[in-house]
């Protein structure tokens, strides 16, 4: 991958300094725990290299206005611990300029590091919005706390507010973790039969949201390529639009994007994956 197809639409604009852009797009490839398909780890180059095919206006606006930094991607090898730690360090990086992380991955578990960053940070007044397939709320799976089935619970477990959407697979444990954390939910069955667009965060739900969005939770029609599956998902219009509800209710000071494990020779999943990150930068930027 030559210099410009290693950034973010970088076939429409130059690679900005890092204080003259909002947007960090931070690629994480980290796939050490996934339970059945692979190729989280393949993702964000994937999806860097598709974004040259993007058009800088998104329909509505264009994000790119607002400086689209594209960073090295974090050294994920060693232990997952270790891992966390690069995250955070990358992600406490940005926020000290004052920027917002966008993070692409990589498995579901890299969120937690892109947390801890903004808790080292010293941001804490905040909650977390979670669209998926899967809860992601097990204690631990099997025998892995930093596990993409886990990463739920340690945010909840840092007392950091949570609202899930589009949930379909979870467990009698992952209920009962619901329960002990005050976790709020609009589950699949809730909103996929009826078309749900827009819902209404609690009054008492923090002003500030991260917003992690694992591409499962979307329906495999649209997208079936990511590592597990499940149908009855999020249509592509419903999942911006949910994402839209959030952000004006609320703040959004940073996402990240999930759980895309490119499959080859069909570059259409590849595209939409470059395609919704640039989305979700300008529902940021038109609500801010």
């Amino acid at each position: 991958m030559d210099d410009e197809k290693a950034i973010f639409l970088g076939s429409e604009i130059e690679q900005p300094r890092p204080e003259e852009a909002l947007f960090h797009i931070l690629p994480i490839p980290y796939e050490a725990t996934v339970s059945y398909g692979g190729g989280t780890g393949r993702g964000p180059a994937a999806i860097i290299e598709a974004s040259q095919q993007l058009e800088t206006f998104d329909n509505f606006s264009s994000p790119c206005e607002l400086g689209i930094y594209t960073r090295a991607a974090v050294d994920v090898s060693g232990k997952p611990e270790q891992v966390m730690g690069n995250i955070a360090a990358a992600t406490r990086g940005i926020l000290e300029l004052g920027k917002m992380p966008v993070a692409i991955g990589g498995e579901h578990s890299v969120t937690w590091g892109v947390i801890k960053g903004y808790l080292d940070a010293g941001v804490e007044d905040f909650g977390v919005v979670q669209i998926d397939a899967h809860a992601d709320l097990r204690d631990r799976y099997e025998g892995e706390k930093h596990s993409h089935a886990s990463v739920m619970r340690l945010v909840v477990e840092a007392g950091i507010p949570l609202f899930q959407l589009g949930i379909r697979a979870y467990c009698e444990e992952e209920m009962g973790a619901r329960d002990k954390y005050g976790v709020h939910y609009l589950d699949a069955h809730q909103l996929v039969p009826t078309d749900v667009q827009e819902f209404d965060l609690p009054e008492d739900f923090p002003k500030k949201v991260f917003f992690t969005l694992d591409v499962d939770g979307i329906d495999p029609s649209v997208f079936p390529s990511t590592g597990t599956p499940v149908p009855g998902g999020l249509g592509w219009y419903q999942t911006l639009n949910l994402f839209e509800s959030v952000a004006r209710q609320r703040e959004i000071i940073g996402f990240d994007l999930l759980e895309f494990a490119p499959i080859e020779g069909f570059h259409a999943y590849d595209f939409a994956a470059a395609q919704l990150l640039y989305k979700l930068m300008g529902i940021v930027q038109r609500n801010r």
